[in-house]
């Protein structure tokens, strides 16, 4: 997880990728979303204000997942009908990476698969059965959300979404799946529901309730 340092194009403040691996970042000065080429970082869009938010995760909160600690490094927002959740992207000490999803006080740790012919979006129906990694799952919901911001760093380019569909798959024990259909090709993420103080998690936001 080496550093790499540079400066925005936008407002010329200092960024920072610290997970070398890290395709996308927000500036923290001007909020310009800036990807990064082989040659330079280039801005792509603008962050708006982000929506309100209740969750104690933020940037630079750190946790333990099984025998790995983890730190968070960005998050995708999404709204839907019933509320919204945060996609956190967490880089572990091993370097490898993985999603923290924090949805009305339910957490999930995930990691993409990369699992060929998964089904088609209209394919994959509630009640529909599939077997991955040897574990049955069965499609439980089927979300229309829409995208509603970007902080940190992501592995991917991510900025120019609107409505993403998602399929989720439970199993008969904490497993649970998710097909994600945010572009052309679906994407399989696969993990197990967590409880909040099971993570461990150091720095997380203060609420003057708490």
């Amino acid at each position: 997880m080496t550093e790499r340092t540079s400066f925005c194009p936008n407002c010329g403040a200092p960024i920072a990728f610290r997970w070398s691996s890290s395709v996308q970042t927000v500036c923290t000065f001007c909020k310009s979303i800036l990807v990064r080429t082989d040659v330079d970082i280039k801005k792509v869009g603008q962050v708006a204000d982000l929506p309100p938010d209740a969750s104690p995760i933020q940037i630079n909160t750190e946790g333990t997942y099984g025998n790995r600690s983890f730190v968070v490094v960005g998050r995708i927002i999404y709204q839907y009908d019933q509320g919204g959740w945060n996609e956190w992207h967490i880089v572990f000490n091993d370097g490898s990476d993985g999603w923290l999803s924090d949805a009305q006080d339910e957490y999930m740790i995930s990691f993409a698969k990369d699992i060929q012919n998964l089904p088609s979006q209209k394919d994959a129906r509630l009640g529909m059965n599939y077997q991955w990694n040897g574990i049955p799952f069965t499609v439980t919901s089927r979300t229309l959300a829409h995208y509603a911001g970007v902080e940190g760093e992501l592995p991917f380019q991510y900025w120019d979404k609107h409505e993403v569909v998602f399929v989720d798959l439970r199993s008969h024990a904490s497993d649970f799946a998710t097909l994600d259909y945010s572009d052309e090709k679906p994407v399989l993420y696969l993990g197990k529901a967590v409880d909040f103080d099971d993570l461990r998690l150091m720095n997380t936001r203060k609420f003057e309730s708490w």
